[in-house]
């Protein structure tokens, strides 16, 4: 029996030390995981909208979400696919969100039932078999669907759907591992607590379970209803636990049990390398490429936008004014939004007007610019590329500012749209506050890394002064 209890306190070690493994280490990246996988489906989800592919859900944001609930992957039909898709991907996303938002990563929180849920949930659209000959009704219909829109891209974005794909495969497929790592040890969690529970019970008769097998069974069955109330019994690991007990080779299974409870320690070997700092910069010069397709969604809602502002002006007098200019080939003048931009600096407002032609252009100039910055082997790369590092800081300068300007042009042009439409027409104003917000992220990003750069240097310089070396 004293073989028994010192077996015991080192698997109660184990479980512990275990899960807290579980919970500091592995379950927040399998979060992480999930947040990466929400991203990708989200962006996968406003392609299709955008695209006009799938009809949105008009109940997307009345639903009161308290659990997980799978969407539904009954076959449809062909001319039910918008409809179908667009609501159980809707489903699915919004599934996603509340599990990066209100689930909680923890071994306790995550049992045996909710792991089944968050696989079933994984599988609502195979990722890794993603394919308009899919077998699975939901994989099918969404794959022919993506694909018909990759179709109506221009190539960068044709490769984001691909990445975005791509990116939901590799994440499920390491969530899915970990949830099979954590069912295992659930098994295990339940079989401790049987131990913990009903051995520790005044009602358990030590020295009876002590003497067969079939003895320590029958003291468990006794007792549990009463210890582990409406908890489900587990026959065949219940079954384990007294063979860890009472075979021949107890001890052998009882030694492979805390091996395999074993939290594996890894020792961090400190190598200095040396830094790339050109790289550096290059990573920041290529972080900018996101802009593109960025402004090629804002560019669409602003000529929308335009449209509605200049049709409200479409009265039989303007006509007129038509037909005469174009009957003495007297050209159009041009539109100017008078727009006011906010300095938070100054806390003062200033007002600027933005040709609409010439802006529109500069944005074209732009998306065409920044798109180029994504293909390594392009001409315009490969020159910068090829710079000294003090010339690609200051064209890394001049973009961020660049982009800086544009933004705050932009933001002060969503604020005018909004603000100057009739109220009939208010409701097909286009805002742009999201892909706004995507250009700020864009521009916080490519800031951080040129500081981080110029951190660097800054480190290095003063190190070189005191005569301090890395050691190789």
């Amino acid at each position: 029996m004293a073989d028994t209890n010192s077996f015991q306190e080192q698997l109660f070690s184990a479980l512990d030390a275990k899960t807290e493994w579980f919970d500091e280490q592995e379950l927040p990246k399998t979060l992480d995981n999930y947040r990466l996988l929400h991203s990708c489906v989200k962006n996968l989800y406003e392609v299709l909208i955008k695209k006009s592919k799938i009809v949105p859900d008009p109940y997307k944001h009345d639903n009161k979400i308290s659990d997980i609930v799978v969407p539904d992957n009954a076959p449809f039909s062909e001319n039910e696919r918008a409809m179908i898709i667009g609501t159980r991907f809707s489903n699915y996303e919004t599934m996603l969100d509340f599990i990066c938002t209100y689930f909680k990563f923890s071994v306790a929180h995550i049992n045996i039932d909710r792991i089944r849920n968050l696989v079933a949930l994984n599988a609502s659209f195979l990722w890794h078999d993603f394919s308009p000959n899919s077998s699975q009704s939901n994989t099918r219909g969404l794959a022919e669907l993506l694909f018909a829109a990759r179709q109506e891209s221009d190539a960068l974005s044709a490769s984001t759907i691909n990445d975005s794909i791509s990116k939901c495969a590799r994440s499920v497929s390491i969530i899915n591992t970990t949830l099979k790592d954590l069912t295992d040890f659930q098994k295990e969690i339940y079989k401790g607590a049987l131990r913990k529970d009903i051995f520790e019970h005044p009602g358990f008769d030590k020295a009876k379970a002590a003497l067969s097998a079939q003895e320590e069974m029958q003291q468990i069955r006794k007792l549990y209803p009463a210890v582990m109330g409406k908890a489900p019994f587990y026959a065949a690991l219940v079954e384990e636990l007294v063979d860890e007990d009472h075979a021949a080779d107890r001890e052998k299974k009882q030694q492979a049990l805390l091996a395999k409870l074993k939290v594996a320690e890894h020792h961090t070997v400190k190598k200095v390398e040396k830094t790339d700092t050109k790289e550096m910069l290059l990573d920041a010069v290529r972080s900018l490429s996101a802009v593109a397709p960025q402004l090629g969604q804002i560019i669409s809602k602003i000529q929308e936008n335009h449209d509605i502002i200049e049709n409200q002006h479409n009265t039989f007098w303007d006509k007129f004014i038509k037909i005469i200019r174009k009957s003495f080939n007297i050209a159009e003048p041009s539109v100017s939004y008078q727009v006011y931009i906010s300095d938070p600096v100054t806390q003062t407002e200033r007002s600027e007007k933005i040709n609409y032609t010439t802006f529109i252009d500069d944005i074209y100039r732009r998306i065409r610019f920044y798109s180029s910055l994504a293909v390594r082997t392009g001409l315009g790369y490969k020159k910068i590329e090829s710079s000294r590092q003090e010339a690609i800081i200051d064209f890394l300068n001049k973009q961020i500012s660049e982009c800086q300007e544009l933004y705050t042009r932009l933001v002060a042009l969503d604020d005018f749209f909004k603000k100057t439409q009739e109220e009939e027409n208010s409701q097909h104003i286009k805002g742009m506050k999201m892909e706004l917000t995507s250009i700020k992220n864009t521009i916080v990003k490519a800031n951080q890394r040129r500081a981080e750069y110029i951190s660097y240097i800054e480190e290095e310089a003063q190190m070189k002064k005191l005569g301090i070396k890395d050691e190789e």
